[in-house]
């Protein structure tokens, strides 16, 4: 399974890279291909490394203007050439999203890539892992929306928000791999 990661490069507190790892070891036990923004920085880092300590692949998708971050083992780096052009590739490459603590890209990134599914343009499962409540907020705005009839699809159909990352990976296994 690829598994695009939207996530920040921003160093961070063990309160985020914690989950981070625990999700990037059960990518790279499970055999499957992180595609990620190509950052050897922060919690990109954190997740690249893990993945690929564990057996997983690595596969970047990054700008020629971030060139100078880019991880220099990766199994395949690919650079857009902007930013646009890098998520549309990011999505291309995945057949399902996780999103993890971030900034402004990463919120960017998650909005993108909820739209195109609400406009069924993509049906590939996402997961916002809601590390330290960090999505709260995100998922108020989200059911008002919903609830004020902004939204033409049920959020349950958009997304699943989940508090660790063994359920994050539990809902990929199932709505990608299938049931065992």
């Amino acid at each position: 399974m690829n598994i695009c990661v939207f996530l920040s490069a921003a160093d961070l507190d063990e309160r985020y890279t914690r989950p981070a790892r625990e999700l990037a070891e059960l990518l790279g036990k499970g055999g499957h291909t992180l595609v990620w923004g190509g950052s050897d920085t922060g919690l990109m880092k954190v997740v690249a490394d893990g993945v690929r300590e564990t057996g997983g692949r690595l596969v970047g998708v990054s700008v020629a203007f971030l060139r100078e971050w880019a991880r220099p083992d990766a199994d395949e780096m690919v650079f857009a050439g902007d930013l646009a052009e890098r998520k549309a590739l990011l999505l291309a490459r995945a057949d399902a999203v996780v999103v993890l603590a971030g900034g402004l890209g990463t919120l960017d990134e998650v909005t993108e890539v909820l739209e195109l599914k609400k406009h069924g343009l993509h049906d590939k499962p996402v997961v916002l892992l809601n590390t330290a409540g960090f999505y709260d907020g995100l998922a108020l705005q989200l059911r008002r929306m919903e609830e004020e009839g902004f939204l033409p699809v049920p959020l349950s159909g958009l997304f699943l928000l989940a508090d660790t990352a063994a359920d994050a990976f539990a809902h990929l296994e199932e709505s990608v791999v299938g049931p065992r």
